[in-house]
């Protein structure tokens, strides 16, 4: 790795090419995306994601582990280690406060081939993303699913990229620790009816109470985008709704607080607590 000579130039076509991924449209052509920052490389290392470069400036390092990482990036993903200059890192930088760590990555496809209970003697729990427009409330959508260590997560109708920076970002890495698979909602009907799983949504008009149903079985819980809400079909096709009772003068809440109520319910009920 000390052999390589560090990038100096802005106009470099590589640093080029890494600042183009910010955008959509350019992730989706080269199917490539960007993994900035020491947690989300480290759970992604962890999680064999493929990794075709790393590129690194000490000068933003954070952590003490950083030089650990960057040989398992290599030996474990088979990235190219590549330094760059202070300047050149914050034009490759998305972020306000950089740590010396962005890596580029293809983009893989996760179906619902990929799903599996985590433990075969237990009842699996699902979550759906539905039409979930902001980056930030998807990648928290994530995090949450890996805190309530739920068996998958299914992107359905995405209206957000799952790969934007943002989202990588606001899961912290977690996208690559839960499985997480991209479907139509047709295709995710079929495969829950095939699979036997209960789907479950939320809703204020909802006569149970999140607290009072039986959440122990297998189940999936589907939550819609953050203005709209679910779509009918979902609705329709939903075995149950549940409300959480308000407090104060909102009849909703966020879509990421809402999905961690009722997760940790579920978790709450399956452990026997």
């Amino acid at each position: 790795m000390s052999d390589v000579e560090p990038i100096t130039s802005l106009q470099n076509p590589r640093v080029k090419q890494v600042v183009k991924l910010r955008d959509r449209r350019d992730r989706d052509r080269e199917g490539k995306f960007l993994i900035e920052g020491f947690r989300e490389l480290t759970r992604a290392i962890e999680a064999l994601q493929p990794l075709t470069e790393v590129y690194t400036c000490a000068q933003f390092y954070q952590e003490s582990h950083e030089s650990a990482l960057l040989e398992a990036a290599a030996s474990r993903c088979n990235a190219l280690i590549q330094p760059v200059t202070a300047d050149v890192f914050r034009k490759l930088s998305y972020r306000d406060r950089p740590d010396g760590l962005l890596a580029l990555a293809p983009r893989p496809d996760w179906t619902l081939d990929r799903l599996r209970p985590q433990d075969e003697t237990k009842a699996p729990l699902f979550l759906v993303a539905q039409s979930i427009e902001k980056p930030g409330n998807l990648g928290t959508l994530l995090r949450t699913a890996d805190a309530a260590a739920v068996d998958g997560v299914v992107v359905v109708d995405r209206c957000t990229d799952l790969f934007n920076p943002n989202v990588v970002r606001a899961s912290v890495g977690t996208m690559f620790t839960v499985l997480v698979a991209e479907a139509t909602s047709d295709e995710a009907f079929d495969w829950f009816d095939q699979q036997g799983v209960r789907l479950l949504a939320t809703s204020p008009a909802a006569a149970t109470a999140y607290t009072d149903s039986d959440l122990t079985g297998p189940l999936a819980l589907v939550m819609g985008s953050e203005q709209y809400g679910l779509d009918e079909r979902w609705l329709e096709r939903t075995d149950d709704q549940l409300r959480i009772p308000m407090a104060g003068r909102t009849d909703s809440l966020n879509v990421a607080t809402a999905t961690a109520i009722v997760l940790f319910e579920a978790l709450r009920q399956r452990s026997g607590a």
